[in-house]
């Protein structure tokens, strides 16, 4: 690799490492797997480097294929969990903390492949397209993953708890 693509490199790194350690923690749920994951990532976009035409839609794909794997094969069962407080309870008191870590709670109960394809379309805004890219799967398997993962999250909300979808894409 050239001086200038190993800069060039590092300024992504540096620019879209904090967006990619985010959808890595929301798939994982722990920081450290998720640093681990980012690292994984970034490793292989670097020996790919002078043949990656988009590195970020090759890191999402390196992030979400290894997630996906390592949770299938559980390498994240023994690591401690982030959450400090049960889920359910409002650590300050207030309703809104605990329907935050009742949909996070949900949300990490969600099979490998659908908690992907909620975090890449919603959390990460991706398009249709640019899921099924970074999963690795036709554009019908995300909009199936993406309903079932819908559907179970909102049986698994109470009533209390309304899953709402903003415009934006985001979960809340």
């Amino acid at each position: 690799m050239t001086p200038s693509q190993r800069a060039a490199f590092a300024d992504f790194a540096t620019a879209r490492g904090g967006a990619l350690h985010r959808a890595a923690y929301l798939m994982v749920g722990d920081a450290h797997l998720a640093e681990d994951l980012v690292q994984e990532a970034l490793s292989r976009v670097y020996a790919a480097w002078p043949r990656v035409r988009e590195p970020e839609a090759y890191a999402r794909r390196a992030i979400t294929t290894t997630a996906i794997s390592w949770m299938r094969r559980k390498a994240w069962a023994e690591r401690p969990v982030d959450l400090i407080a049960e889920p359910g309870t409002a650590v300050d008191g207030s309703a809104e903390v605990a329907s935050r870590l009742d949909l996070w709670s949900a949300l990490g109960a969600l099979p490998p492949r659908q908690r992907a394809a909620v975090v890449l379309r919603y959390f990460d805004d991706l398009t249709e397209a640019q899921t099924a890219q970074a999963m690795g799967c036709s554009v019908g398997t995300v909009k199936s993953q993406v309903s079932a993962a819908i559907a179970k999250l909102r049986d698994s909300l109470t009533t209390d708890t309304p899953l709402v979808i903003d415009p934006v894409g985001e979960l809340s």
